[in-house]
């Protein structure tokens, strides 16, 4: 399936060659949590067991939600102004964001001199302190692709674990600095593993959405085309 492939190549950042290469620096680190491991064409999805209902739960809720809106990315950026989170618009904003390791889509909120670049980029008005807020450019939005950034979103505004800045900026910092988990605290190796369990469940999430949604389409136009469902 072409199109799971793309979603696979554009927002699959953390695959099981980083993990092994990234995380070295924590063999040895006592870890008592279980875990459960999900094999997708060709990787491996990892998730604390004790995270499991909390997950089962977030993805009920937003399974509803996206049913409630159709999938569209439209109405549920609706939905998210209506939170309370900023939908700003840029020509190019993948190309300014890239910079600072940011993808257009869900931002997660910044300080510093990221916020000053994100403020002056998207809003115009400097800031040294921005919100979260989602940055996208102007024109159609893929739909898979935003689903992945809505998990975030929603996550985030919940409170889950490796969804918080912090740990967000130590995932963005090992992905783009080629950085050594040796130099990290304890307390900010779980942080990362974390963010790295929840990267790979929205990316899990997404991915299932889109099975069930492509075989469904092409159940319906199955019975459209012969009357049966038979695959």
């Amino acid at each position: 399936m072409q199109l799971f492939k793309n979603i696979l190549y554009s927002i699959l950042s953390i695959q099981e060659a980083f993990l092994r290469k990234r995380l070295s620096g924590t063999i040895g680190v006592k870890n008592t949590s279980k875990s459960k491991t999900h094999y997708y064409s060709g990787f491996t999805v990892t998730l604390s067991s004790m995270a499991e209902e909390e997950k089962a739960n977030l993805e009920a809720e937003l399974t509803l939600l996206l049913k409630k809106f159709d999938y569209e990315p439209q109405s549920l950026l609706k939905y998210i102004e209506q939170q309370g989170t900023k939908v700003l618009y840029i020509d190019n904003a993948a190309k300014i964001l890239n910079p600072i390791g940011e993808n257009e889509g869900f931002i997660y909120p910044a300080s510093g001199t990221k916020a000053l670049y994100i403020s002056l980029a998207a809003e115009k008005s400097p800031k040294l302190k921005t919100d979260e807020m989602f940055i996208l450019s102007k024109g159609n939005i893929n739909k898979y692709y935003f689903i992945y950034h809505f998990y975030n979103w929603y996550a985030f505004k919940h409170n889950i674990a490796g969804l918080d800045p912090e740990s967000q900026n130590l995932l963005k910092k090992f992905l783009f600095e080629n950085s050594d988990t040796k130099t990290l605290q304890l307390s900010e190796i779980y942080k990362l593993k974390d963010a790295i369990s929840r990267d790979k469940a929205a990316i899990e999430f997404v991915i299932k959405l889109c099975r069930n949604y492509e075989g469904t389409k092409q159940a319906l136009e199955k019975i459209q085309k012969d009357g049966s469902a038979r695959l």
